[in-house]
């Protein structure tokens, strides 16, 4: 008979902190590093078996068919032939816990490190990665089990592994973490984070629950259709009554000097400690006297204690750096979901934005923004549809006229010759709403809905350059410049000075009339 398989249940997942003795944080440091190896072994184990498959003649047959069933079968029999699936590496990690590492590691954490190794590799297989990264000392930071009833489990508010046991260190008990508490646990994964300069050592337990997450009255989901265009620092959200057009993580204080100085500082202490690996100095054909270059090969480092301390307080400026982000991004996308459940959006490449927009992506995340968004929609019942830009081409239309205009990107406004005239951003997130399933814009529906959301429109245009003018001192050159200033200037221009007893305005200062208080709309 076949496998009867239970059907997946929604999960959630709540992180209590832990009180952990110096002593049994040692213990807890030798298992850590126990699953590091294990995880290595499965992981250099995975990766030899698949270079064994790819070798094979069967393998190589598997690639001349075409894509169908014959085609999976032919791969599932040269993967089956040398051992590359994830119940034989499950048996591969059994014959490792014959040791030492046994004594540190069950068979349930065990065989969980295995299935992070045979994804890891199968990445590789896929071609979403080009290779592999092992785990260096103190690289590894969490363990899970497979269920609650043995290995690492939550026994009565007590996280139980083995003879070890922690009880959470909770000040005080919330909605959410009651919520988390009465609900059934699947499994537990225990977490090690190293915080502050000196980097202490903090334990945490990662309970994945059973059900839908708690949602505070205030996080509502409306009901509607939102349209959202995401850019490498920015983002236009577009909803049935109100818009916003702003940066992504706007309030993020990115101290991106204090960032290089330690830099600078961590190279200088490193390239001290360790000279036998660089080239000696150089002078160029100008001139300038040029440090050497890192020799190639392998090579043994000697991290200084200042090395080490300055590593930790980098570590630590950009950890809070990142946790800042992730509650800004939070903040948004509860912003999004109250606006509407049906949320729409280009399918993006985040790696093309990463090559060609470093550091604004660095700064912002929007691929993380995306994930988390996918993420709490799903959660809260919402749908997050994304649509290809090729059928689309939203910047690029006039939903009026219907005519297409390629755009640079330097080109941050939409004003086509039939009269409409919108921020470039903004107006994308608008048609997004109407795209329907078949990834085709339906111009219709945007006619109809033009003449009530143009207003809004230009209300979030006009709130989004004054908001940015009042935090950094100027608007964002990918806003575009507000057409209601050029307005105003234009018509304190053409007023005759004589009249009014006032000094007329040279063209040359109208670039500089930022003073100018354009009307409400």
């Amino acid at each position: 008979m076949p496998r009867q398989t239970k059907a997946r249940t929604p999960s959630f997942m709540i992180e209590i902190p832990l009180k952990v003795s110096d002593k049994d944080a040692g213990v807890l440091a030798s298992r850590f590093e126990a699953g590091r190896q294990l995880y290595n072994a499965c992981l250099g184990e995975a990766m030899r078996r698949q270079k064994l498959v790819k070798q094979s003649k069967k393998y190589q047959e598997a690639r001349t068919l075409k894509k169908g069933k014959a085609r999976t079968s032919a791969f599932k029999e040269a993967n089956q032939a040398y051992g590359y699936s994830e119940y034989d590496l499950h048996s591969y990690c059994t014959t490792i816990r014959n040791s030492w590492i046994g004594e540190h590691i069950d068979s349930n954490t065990a065989q969980k490190l295995a299935t992070r190794a045979f994804n890891a590799s199968c990445r590789v297989a896929f071609g979403q990665a080009k290779k592999v990264r092992f785990k260096g000392k103190n690289q590894l930071d969490s363990l899970e089990g497979k269920t609650n009833k043995t290995g690492i489990r939550w026994v009565n508010e007590t996280l139980i592994w083995g003879d070890l046991q922690f009880k959470p260190h909770l000040t005080t008990y919330d909605p959410v973490m009651i919520h988390g508490l009465n609900s059934r646990v699947k499994y537990v994964r225990l977490l090690r984070r190293r915080i502050g300069s000196k980097s202490k050592t903090f334990y945490y337990a990662q309970l994945v629950c059973e059900g839908k997450p708690y949602l505070k009255p205030k996080n509502s989901i409306s009901q509607g259709t939102v349209g959202v265009d995401i850019g490498p620092s920015t983002i236009a959200i577009v909803g049935d009554e109100s818009a916003k057009l702003t940066l992504f993580a706007s309030e993020l204080k990115f101290n991106q000097k204090r960032i290089r100085q330690l830099q600078s500082q961590m190279e200088r202490s490193k390239r001290a400690n360790n000279l036998s690996n660089y080239n000696p100095n150089f002078i160029d054909k100008r001139g300038r006297k040029n440090k050497g270059t890192i020799k190639k090969g392998r090579h043994r480092w000697n991290n200084s204690q200042s090395y080490q301390r300055l590593r930790n307080t980098k570590a630590n400026l950009e950890r809070k750096l990142a946790a800042h982000r992730k509650s800004l991004h939070g903040k948004l996308v509860k912003e999004i979901l109250g606006l509407g459940n049906n949320i729409k959006l280009e399918k993006l490449s985040y790696k093309s934005f990463q090559k060609n927009y470093g550091k604004s992506v660095g700064k912002r995340a929007p691929g993380e923004f995306v994930s988390h968004l996918k993420r709490k929609a799903e959660s809260a019942g919402a749908l997050v549809t994304e649509f290809s830009t090729k059928t689309t081409k939203l910047s690029q239309t006039c939903h009026q006229c219907g005519s297409v205009k390629k755009k640079n990107l330097s080109d941050r406004i939409h004003q086509c010759d039939c009269g409409i005239l919108c921020q470039r951003d903004l107006y994308s997130a608008f048609l997004a709403k109407f795209v329907d399933e078949k990834e085709l814009l339906q111009a219709n529906q945007a006619q109809n809905a033009w003449l009530g959301s143009e207003p809004i429109l230009y209300a979030a245009w006009r709130q989004a350059t004054q908001t940015n003018l009042r935090s950094e001192g100027r608007v964002s050159s990918s806003f575009g410049k507000f057409p209601e200033s050029e307005r105003v200037a234009t018509k304190v221009l053409n007023v005759d000075a004589k009249n009014l007893d006032v000094v007329p305005i040279r063209e040359s200062q109208v670039e500089a009339s930022s003073h100018f208080e354009p009307p409400s709309l």
